[in-house]
């Protein structure tokens, strides 16, 4: 039997608290589906199951705050299918009796011992009489499973015998009678709901499997109610919202503070001719249906993550005093978010991303990161990060590296600037790229060696 745990979800994460539950105990679950819904101080994360197996007994209930490495639930291994077993059993039982009962003709007048007298099958009250000693195991094990007492069925099979159908409909006629299921709502939004004299039931939830979220019960609010509050003065109390955000901007700050203490930084930066791969990307956009179209972000992204499977020395992570290579290029995307502060979810495998692949994956990430629907190994795998801030105006950043990765890439806006090219002065479109790096991992060299090879990429956008 394994455990499932409050995974740890950044390095600034000690504590997580679990929205709900999005299966149910008894339920098969696989490794990697999405099993409950915890929220950190920056975000709404799915977390997803480490093994695969059936969801036992769920030790932690919605609403709780939990230390990371809190054993959540209990993951029982599959048994196997009861279906199988009987057929198993029957056939074993079927083959012993050919072996050992060889056929054998009864006296003359005489009735054979295992047979009705007259080929008459027994009748239901004998059967009855006989109990329900003789039903398989596999009905027994349907009706103890469904709740059914055999005692209380009218077989329908020969000689009264208790069928599969028979405990079938009777588990269905239960189903039926009983009580609908709870309504699934997250913990906050049961309180908003009582807060604002919202029924539950009259609300149609947003989020997974129906599930009623907090903007649900905040639309659904009668009369001013459903209005936003009024502004906040000195002595007021604190809404939700503003706890939420001051928690993100307290763990960003001590995530940061951390980071600019114990991690040596270096900083170099380039300007990159973005003429050629311009030039590409409106060829390509020309030919290519309107879903298919890139963004020059798409471009700036894929040569990251093969310039950083070029030089490996600056995707990883330096934990214990020593660098670890990852696994594979997870590139890390900062996104803004609309209610103030910044995740940065990973692009898995984004050196391998076909440039529609990454596009697509990348808007389905931000609206994801934007809405609190990311997943546990989308926070917690970035092996290097990019921060593109050139839609803010800005034409260069150097950013703070997110411990425990070595390296942070940094673009800016494209600009139009003059440029000098085999000695002929024109004007050219332009990024600027920079690099902050971990003193720790490599040196300005290796640092230089990567940005060259970005710079390289772009000038060749048929290679991305």
């Amino acid at each position: 039997m394994a455990e499932f745990t409050m995974p740890s979800l950044g390095a600034d994460m000690d504590a997580g608290t679990l929205q709900e539950w999005l299966v149910e105990p008894g339920e098969l679950v696989h490794k990697g589906d999405p099993v409950a819904v915890v929220e950190t101080a920056k975000s709404t994360i799915e977390v997803e199951c480490f093994e695969t197996g059936t969801m036992g007994e769920q030790l932690v209930e919605p609403g709780a705050t939990v230390p990371v490495g809190t054993t959540l639930a209990l993951i029982e291994p599959i048994a196997e299918e009861p279906e199988k077993r009987e057929k198993a059993r029957t056939a074993k039982r079927t083959k012993k009796a050919e072996g050992e009962r060889p056929f054998q003709s009864a006296p003359k007048g005489a009735t054979p011992p295992d047979r009705p007298e007259s080929g008459r099958a027994p009748t239901p009250s004998a059967a009855h009489q006989r109990g329900h000693a003789e039903e398989g195991p596999l009905i027994r094990h349907l009706a103890e499973r469904s709740g059914i007492a055999l005692e209380a069925l009218q077989g329908s099979g020969p000689g009264g015998r208790i069928t599969r159908t028979d405990v079938e409909q009777a588990a269905e006629a239960a189903r039926t009678a009983a009580p609908p299921p709870r309504l699934r709502a997250t913990p906050l939004a049961r309180r908003l709901a009582a807060e604002l004299d919202v029924s539950l039931a009259s609300v149609t939830g947003t989020g997974k499997d129906g599930a009623v979220r907090a903007d649900d019960v905040r639309k659904a609010a009668p009369g001013p109610a459903a209005a936003a509050p009024p502004p906040r003065h000195f002595g007021a109390p604190v809404r939700p919202s503003e706890d939420r955000a001051a928690a993100m901007r307290l763990a960003i700050a001590g995530l940061m503070a951390r980071a600019n203490r114990e991690i040596p930084h270096y900083y170099l930066s380039t300007t990159i001719d973005l003429a050629a791969a311009t030039d590409w990307l409106h060829e390509h956009n020309r030919r290519s249906p309107v879903s298919g179209r890139l963004l020059p972000s798409a471009l700036l992204l894929k040569a990251a993550a093969l310039a950083a499977r070029e030089v490996p020395e600056l995707n990883g992570f330096w934990t214990d005093d020593h660098f670890t290579a990852g696994d594979g290029v997870h590139l890390g995307v900062a996104v803004s978010l609309r209610g103030g502060g910044l995740v940065a979810p990973a692009l898995h495998n984004a050196d391998t991303l076909e440039l529609p692949q990454l596009m697509t994956a990348l808007k389905d990430l931000v609206a994801r990161a934007r809405t609190g629907r990311l997943r546990a190994s989308e926070v917690a795998d970035s092996t290097i990060t990019v921060t593109n801030l050139g839609d803010q105006g800005v034409e260069s950043v150097l950013g703070v590296i997110y411990p425990p990765q070595v390296a942070l890439v940094g673009f800016g806006r494209v600009t139009d600037q003059p440029c000098a090219v085999n000695g002929l002065l024109g004007v050219r479109p332009v990024v600027t790229a920079t690099l902050s790096a971990d003193h720790r991992a490599t040196d300005g060299a290796i640092g230089a060696r990567y940005l060259t090879a970005v710079d390289h990429l772009l000038q060749n956008p048929e290679q991305l």
